[in-house]
């Protein structure tokens, strides 16, 4: 509770200073309370013992903090109330299976010990077995208790539940200045008499400038602010004193003012009290006026120096305005070639890039050529020779061959089934080879995925009939040696988006060149539908990869967890857009490649 006596005045709309006093009491008393809720609401709870919570308490000054009450009773409370632990009476009685009474912080104490045991008959102590005792707890209020400011005066008797309503009234109860910066307390009593005549804090009105200020700042505010205040002249005149607002003013008149002479510009450098200075400027006036004109004449040759070397600058201007003239045109013709130039570094540039990355095509196509054209000879060869063991056998069995030739049809079948097996294993090897050209044949390697879904209303019908709940892209790498990932779509929606919005993932796959590359995956992901309208409003999204994530761990298994928008785009907003045309969709996923260090 801060503020003047004035404030509090204002605040309360009292006139008298009796009835300041008053309300200050009343203030200070409310202010009293409000303080005791505040402990009371950060008071913890009794530890070890949840169901015993201060629940029932009104006002936390009532309660000691720890053991039973200390008051002075008026009669000697019986045994019965004494808690078995502090010996004092009974503060919020609990009471145990073996019949004793605790108060609720000596049983808290008990219970927080391991094994705890009653000291009165030392049996075990169990928390679930012990209650609040509110019949004891009810006589205990009823005890009669001299005033807790008995010791200030007060001859008070009253029953133990009525001390705090005493105590807010009591007129011999300390309590703390109402004025925020006064930490003096008096009793109630005592108040008045404090804040109207002994309180260095209570509100004062100066009597010069009537302004109002604490007691304490008033011989600062006299010696240094106010603007009323009397002082004496600093040059020690005939004026016995003069307000500190008009000292200034009485500076440029006061006879005893050490002056300069008003034509020091001039060359007059006399200096003298004020008094003295009108008689100067009286007997020096001739003086004075030849000081005028020779700075007079002194200005007018520097005036006509001026003008002829303006002159001779004015002269220069036109040669040098149509120089500055052929430099603009010279820059603007150099800022062109360099544009030039630099469009055709650019072009240079992009040419040399393309060709690399043609350059890196063409050699990756040739490895992966390499085995298969050479399986492909082997293929025809062994075709070749199937057919020439074919040839012998049919011949064989045409009876061309004599009859001791039994055996030899046998090893001819054994070979011929031989190398069956091999062409067929070799079939499956060439079949898994094409498989791997035309994955590489449609595959990206900067990073950027563009997924063409044909057939879109044949798809989403399979997808909202769960026969093929989700696609997989081609894969797509940020290097020839860099990251393998895919994207996987839910035409019809996965998870919060089913039914109602496309779901679009991106997956981490795992590839040959992993143990060479950063893990976790950190590279920024761009998901995006394509519109085919001519207005280009693609949706999109973007995300930076959770590092704790495992979707963009290093795979074990072929893919990682997928990791995207389950809500990426509306069905409304895609079959009412041009995002779909002749039943075609296309998907572009983009991944940043700009800060990826290389293998």
């Amino acid at each position: 509770m801060s503020g003047s006596i004035g404030d509090i005045l204002q605040r309360n709309g009292v006139g008298s200073s009796d009835d300041v006093v008053e309300q200050l009491i009343h203030v200070m008393s409310a202010g009293r309370n409000v303080e005791q809720q505040i402990a009371l609401q950060q008071r913890p709870p009794s530890l070890g013992m949840p169901s015993m919570a201060l629940r029932s308490r009104p006002e936390p000054a009532f309660y000691p903090l720890q053991g039973g009450f200390r008051d002075h009773f008026v009669t000697t409370p019986e045994p019965k109330y004494r808690c078995e632990s502090c010996r004092l009476v009974l503060c919020n009685p609990r009471q145990t299976e073996c019949g004793h009474r605790f108060c609720e912080t000596c049983i808290t104490d008990l219970l927080s010990q391991p094994n705890p045991v009653c000291p009165a008959d030392h049996e075990l102590l169990f928390e679930d077995k012990i209650f609040r005792d509110v019949c004891c707890n009810r006589e205990i209020m009823a005890l009669k208790v001299c005033c807790r400011s008995e010791k200030n005066g007060c001859k008070e008797q009253m029953g133990l539940q009525r001390v705090m309503d005493h105590l807010e009234v009591c007129p011999y109860f300390e309590v703390p200045c109402p004025l925020g910066k006064c930490k003096e307390k008096m009793m109630r009593k005592d108040m008045s008499e404090h804040l109207s005549r002994k309180c260095k804090h209570r509100e004062i009105t100066c009597e010069f400038c009537n302004h109002k200020m604490a007691l304490t700042e008033l011989q600062k505010h006299k010696e240094a602010v106010c603007p009323a205040f009397p002082v004496a002249c600093p040059n020690h005149c005939s004026f016995p004193s003069i307000l500190r607002s008009e000292l200034s003013t009485h500076q440029n008149d006061c006879p005893k003012a050490q002056v300069t002479c008003s034509f020091i510009r001039y060359g007059c450098s006399y200096k003298a009290l004020n008094q003295e200075m009108r008689e100067h400027e009286s007997s020096f006036a001739s003086e004075h006026l030849r000081m005028m004109a020779v700075r007079n004449t002194t200005l007018e040759a520097k005036v006509e120096d001026i003008k002829s070397e303006l002159m001779e600058r004015y002269k220069v201007l036109p040669s040098l305005s149509s120089r500055l003239a052929e430099v603009e045109t010279q820059y603007e013709e150099m800022r062109e070639k360099n544009r030039q130039l630099e469009q055709k570094i650019a072009s240079i540039q992009m040419l040399m890039s393309t060709h690399s990355e043609k350059l890196l095509e063409v050699e990756m196509e040739l490895r992966e050529l390499r085995p298969l054209r050479a399986l492909r000879e082997d293929v025809e060869a062994l075709r070749g020779s199937v057919e020439s063991m074919r040839t012998m056998v049919s011949s064989l069995d045409s009876g061309r061959v004599g009859s001791s030739s039994g055996p030899a049809l046998g090893s001819f079948e054994q070979r011929l089934t031989r190398h069956d097996d091999m062409l067929s294993v070799h079939d499956i090897r060439l079949a898994e080879m094409d498989l791997k050209l035309q994955v590489l044949e449609t595959a990206s390697f900067n990073g950027t995925l563009i997924w063409k879904i044909r057939d879109f209303k044949r798809r989403k019908q399979e997808a909202v009939a769960a026969k093929t709940l989700s696609l997989y892209s081609q894969p797509f790498y940020t290097g020839y040696f860099g990251y393998k990932m895919c994207a996987r779509v839910y035409l019809n929606g996965d998870g919060m988006g089913k039914g109602t919005h496309l779901s679009l993932f991106f997956v981490v796959m795992r590839g040959e060149y992993d143990p060479l590359l950063p893990w976790p995956f950190k590279q920024k992901v761009t998901l995006m539908l394509m519109d085919q309208g001519p207005a280009k409003k693609h949706l999109g999204d973007a995300f930076k990869p959770d590092p704790n994530s495992s979707s963009f761990r290093r795979p074990t298994g072929e893919m990682n967890i997928a990791s995207g928008c389950p809500l990426f785009v509306a069905q409304t907003v895609l079959e009412n857009g041009t995002y779909i045309k002749e039943d075609t969709i296309y998907i572009k996923v983009t991944v940043d490649t700009s800060d990826l260090p290389d293998p």
